[in-house]
Formats: C-alpha cells, structure tokens, sequence
C-alpha cells in the first residue's frame, strides 16, 4: 500500500480506502500523488485497538461466510461465495461472489441482519479476483503475484508471450486462475526492444561471414542470435548483427507489426 508518509514496509496502517477505512500492510515506498487516491490515503499507523478490532471483524467475517453459503446452497443458488469483509468501521460489508450469470442475492442480507447493522454490498468478481483473495501458488513455487504484490490486474494478451518467444502451450501460460499469466507483462517492453535488432521470422537473410542465405525459423532475443535454416538444408545459430537482407527479399528487420490482438480478459 503506498503512503506518503515514511512507514517502513510491513507496517499495518489504516487507509481510506474506496469503501471506508481499512488496515493495510505497506509494500513499497510512497508513491506519485495521485496514487494516494486510487489506493486510498494513510489514516495513520494502525493501534493495538485497530488491529484488535481488526481481526475481530475477520473472524465474524469467515463465520458469516460459511453462514450464506449455506443458506446459498439450501436456496439452490448457482453462485460462489468467495469472501466477506468489513470495513474498519464496520459501516459496510462487501459480500464478493462469482457466478456464470446474472444473479440477485438479495434474498440473503435478510440472513446478516441478526449478525450486524452494516451497509451490504455485493460485489461480482472473476478469476483473478478469486486468486488474489484465496491466495495460490504460482509455477514459480512462490505466492502468487496478484496475492502478494499487485494491486491492479493489467491486459495481458497472447502476443506478449508470442514476443517472448515462448511455446503456446495453455497448460504453461496460464496461471492458477486460469488466466494468461500476469508475469507475461513484466519484461515485455524489453522484448520489444530486443526484436526491433533482430529480423522476423520467415525472413530470408544471408550470413556475411559464411555466406549462407535461408530463412530464419526461430528468434533468440536476449542473446542477440536467430536460428537460420539454409538453403543447403542446415541450420545455423548465427548473431543478428551478421545477417544481412537476401538480395531477393523484403525488407527483413525489425518485428513484425501485426494487427494488435485483444488482450485476454481480466475478469
């Protein structure tokens, strides 16, 4: 959480946040000033009290969790009930939920009346929501990163991983949400930068050294290099800075600029 204020990181403080105070733990230094409105402002470091009533609200929170999905399910309700949270005030509880459908849950804040005075809202969320609240471990063996780090959820496409030079294997890119893997964005100006020195793939190049013309089936950016199939039948690891355009070719250099794809959803 950013603050303006020197909180060393993992400081519990209490912010503003969108839907009333929250505690939070800091993660990073203080940030542009805008970022104090789109994460929520630092109240203050939080009390022994804060923390208190903190984890009191957690508590009842879980039982009441445990509460609706059992009143969902006696009601034959198509929904996932993934979290209920207050805020520090206890003036709202948000009731977050997933569902194939549009579907009214009202029926169930008549189940919270006896529990507590707050404001109910529902809140629709999609799998990576889900990941962020549950809590998973990613391919790499550590806490996911949108449970750990990340605050907002940035479109990520398939292209980012075609630029990578990565197989397109679902299985592999996809985290455990289900989604494109969030890490996909964090190196890929990089790459871009990288595949603008490097010819396209399918171009037809020569070596300068060698002299062997071919087509090039596979680019290797961070070390610079291209797999160059020649015309003689062999392949060849050659730099990119050694190749140059075959005398019968288009123009070779630089990626391929195709029509940008739709980033995957983020829901």
């Amino acid at each position: 959480m950013l603050s303006e204020s020197p909180y060393p990181v993992g400081t519990r403080v209490v912010v503003q946040g969108k839907r009333g105070p929250e505690v939070a733990a800091v993660r990073g230094e203080a940030g542009r000033p805008e970022a104090q409105a789109r994460y929520g402002a630092v109240l203050r470091a939080a009390t022994p009290g804060d923390l208190d009533t903190w984890e009191d609200l957690h508590r009842r929170a879980e039982d009441l969790k445990w509460l609706l999905r059992a009143r969902a399910r006696e009601r034959e309700l198509p929904v996932k009930l993934v979290a209920v949270e207050f805020t520090l005030d206890e003036s709202l509880v948000t009731i977050s939920y997933s569902a194939e459908e549009r579907i009214e849950l009202s029926s169930l804040i008549g189940e919270l009346r006896g529990h507590t005075r707050a404001r109910v809202n529902f809140a629709a969320i999609g799998p990576r929501e889900q990941a962020q609240m549950l809590g998973t471990l990613g391919a790499c063996g550590r806490e996911n990163c949108s449970s750990t780090h990340l605050q907002d959820f940035a479109p990520v496409s398939i292209r980012m991983a075609r630029d990578q030079q990565l197989p397109l294997n679902p299985e592999k890119l996809s985290g455990p949400c289900g989604r494109l893997l969030c890490c996909l964005q964090y190196e890929h100006e990089q790459y871009l930068d990288l595949l603008r020195d490097l010819p396209r793939k399918n171009a037809k190049m020569c070596h300068e050294g060698s002299g062997a013309c071919g087509k090039v089936t596979k680019l290797h950016p961070l070390a610079g290099t291209v797999d160059l199939q020649t015309d003689q039948g062999t392949l060849q690891g050659v730099p990119a800075s050694e190749l140059r355009r075959a005398p019968d070719a288009g123009a070779g250099r630089g990626p391929r600029r195709e029509p940008r794809e739709a980033p995957a959803p983020t829901d």
